[in-house]
């Protein structure tokens, strides 16, 4: 990376930096583009050249780190079942997400921005929509590691659209709740995604019985 090009980065990072700092304490929909620029005491057209709006700002963290989890499923080994191939492409890159993250803002940031996503319904939206492009990505992965033809043989996006909802569950419940941690996300979805199996196997009336 020549001198410019760290120059580049350096004014991108610290725009991304100024926007969730702003999102997280003034608030997203009070924040607008020209108090991003200010903040970093350049103009809104050099914020321009670096994302198209601040809702970009506010999902390039997270879309980092979904990246990262695609390319973590593509690696699994082809021998794993589709959802423990999609549990383990979460959970094993996790320590991979915590340093691409902290490289860009620090974490208690990144979780406060998580926060304001999950309670602001423009951004809201916004992660829905993102959540189920990313389920259609994912949902063609594992149909080439099976197979089968996505558009035709329903069970991948089954087993996605399954394992999505788990992921937007943990999401929901960390949010409302007192461990604003990434360790204490981390054991949350693990304590969910561990029960998947089992809540769709088991007898539960038969497991509340004397």
């Amino acid at each position: 990376m020549n001198l410019r090009e760290r120059k580049k980065r350096r004014t991108r990072d610290a725009l991304l930096r100024a926007a969730l700092e702003l999102f997280a304490t003034r608030g997203y929909e009070e924040t607008t583009v020209d108090d991003i620029a200010a903040a970093v005491d350049v103009s809104q057209r050099t914020f321009f050249r670096y994302f198209a709006g601040k809702e970009e700002t506010a999902f390039f963290v997270p879309r980092l780190a979904e990246t990262l989890v695609v390319e973590a499923l593509r690696t699994r080994p082809p021998d794993e079942v589709p959802l423990e191939a999609l549990r383990r492409a979460v959970l094993e890159s996790w320590d991979a997400i915590n340093e691409a993250v902290v490289e860009l803002v620090p974490m208690e940031l990144h979780m406060r921005v998580y926060r304001v996503i999950e309670s602001t319904p423009a951004l809201l939206a916004a992660h829905l929509r993102r959540s189920a492009e990313l389920e259609e990505q994912l949902a063609g992965i594992i149909a080439e590691r099976e197979g089968l033809d996505v558009d035709t043989d329903p069970r991948p996006r089954i087993v996605v659209a399954l394992f999505g909802g788990v992921i937007r569950v943990t999401e929901r419940l960390w949010s409302t709740g007192g461990d604003l941690t990434l360790d204490g996300m981390r054991q949350l979805t693990t304590t969910y995604l561990d029960q998947v199996g089992p809540a769709l196997a088991g007898n539960w009336r038969a497991e509340q019985s004397p």
